[in-house]
């Protein structure tokens, strides 16, 4: 069967619900040829190849150049830690990782607590609200805003900063949406450099959880980040750490609403919550797409796949595959084993996923216990993005 699907002509029914057409792809076309030569794949063991496979690499100098040019979004992404290869990956991998030890993490928890605590608070004195705009974009933007030392000012342009930057990464984009990146790359990066300089005079300036300080003088084998890397490193840990955290905690809690019974199952036993965030990740990622590129003739499931091809992964087809997953169509919290690829894999596996989780964790389960009442309060809108996945409006009431 033949399936009627290309990357650069995505509809809205596509951006709405992607998974019909990634079942449809991985049952009769896994390794889909697009019509400008790129790839996309939808089984779980093609992915997991495409992340651990030597040959293939994350390094966009040369694919963003058309859509970017010579702007502030192409030095951004190919500066950051995600879009590169050894050894520079390896190098700045290991000088961001000093944000993300236990110590540090533990540091940030009390943080999460408190946060999402007072804004519990809030909501239920409310009674109706957006699950989006009130409670999943808060919690996020306030922990990396405290990582970051972000003054409280600047800490409502965050989530603006993190859309534009994101949005340009869908695989069509408009002259509009170009324009709004850049500006959001040029605007965060110029406040981040006087962040830095202040931090750079007043080290111990930074309060709890703040990790600029650690960005800034972290040494391995004597290397430190140069400035430029600073800057785009640090407007990475806001898109990877602001965005995708928030679509976690709002995908899941729309489950949890979809689907009363897990949410009983939860309330009776909230133990779950840790396998429950997993299967939220599996289930309906708030990253659907991936890319690498292959350096060599690589062998796909017994398709091969030239050197030089450009590929697309489905994270959210492969986290459906039922050669890996039961009954993978059905929502079960307590689901174990759970591979799911929801922060990737390989070398290149998301440098955040346990504060990610630790965030959804706490967001989910306390919003859960306090609100088991929880329900719709009109019409969800979903982001109509193909990359991210998530809502941009849920309207909620309480009592």
């Amino acid at each position: 069967m033949t399936v009627d699907f290309d990357i650069s002509r995505l509809d809205r029914a596509f951006l709405e619900n992607p998974f019909p057409i990634y079942r449809a792809l991985r049952e009769s076309d896994p390794v889909h040829r697009n019509a400008d030569g790129s790839y996309f794949l939808t089984r779980h063991a093609d992915l997991e190849t495409a992340y651990k496979h030597p040959a293939m690499s994350s390094d966009k100098r040369v694919d963003f150049r058309p859509n970017f040019g010579d702007s502030p979004l192409y030095a951004h992404h190919t500066t950051s830690l995600v879009f590169n290869d050894d050894p520079y990956h390896r190098r700045v991998r290991k000088l961001l990782a000093g944000a993300f030890t236990p110590k540090k993490l533990k540091e940030i928890e009390p943080r999460i607590h408190a946060a999402v605590d007072v804004l519990l608070d809030s909501l239920e004195e409310r009674g109706t609200f957006d699950l989006i705009e009130d409670y999943a974009l808060v919690l996020p933007t306030e922990i990396i805003a405290d990582m970051l030392g972000v003054h409280p000012e600047r800490r409502p342009r965050l989530r603006d900063y993190s859309v534009k930057i994101l949005g340009a990464l869908d695989p069509v984009i408009s002259k509009k949406t170009l324009d709004a990146g850049n500006a959001a790359v040029e605007e965060f990066g110029s406040y981040l450099a006087e962040l830095i300089a202040e931090r750079r005079r007043h080290p111990e300036a930074g309060g709890q959880g703040e990790v600029l300080a650690t960005l800034i003088f972290g040494e391995v084998d004597g290397e430190t980040l140069n400035e430029e890397e600073l800057i785009q490193n640090c407007i990475f840990l806001l898109n990877a750490g602001h965005e995708t955290t928030a679509n976690l905690t709002a995908n899941a809690i729309c489950l949890l609403m979809d689907h009363p019974d897990e949410r009983r199952r939860l309330l009776d036993d909230p133990v779950l919550i840790d396998t429950c965030i997993d299967e939220c990740l599996r289930y309906d990622s708030p990253v659907q797409l991936g890319n690498r590129k292959a350096m060599a003739d690589i062998d796909m499931g017994g398709v091969t796949i030239p050197t030089g091809s450009f590929l697309h992964l489905a994270i959210g087809g492969a986290n459906r595959d039922p050669a890996v997953f039961k009954d993978p169509e059905r929502f079960d919290i307590a689901r174990t084993p759970n591979p799911h690829h929801a922060f990737a894999g390989g070398k290149h596996i998301c440098l955040g996923a346990t504060l990610s989780k630790i965030e959804g964790r706490i967001a989910v389960g306390k919003f859960i216990e306090r609100f088991a009442n929880a329900r719709y309060d009109g019409v969800r809108e979903r982001l109509l993005r193909a990359r991210f996945r998530g809502y941009a409006r849920v309207p909620v009431a309480v009592r």
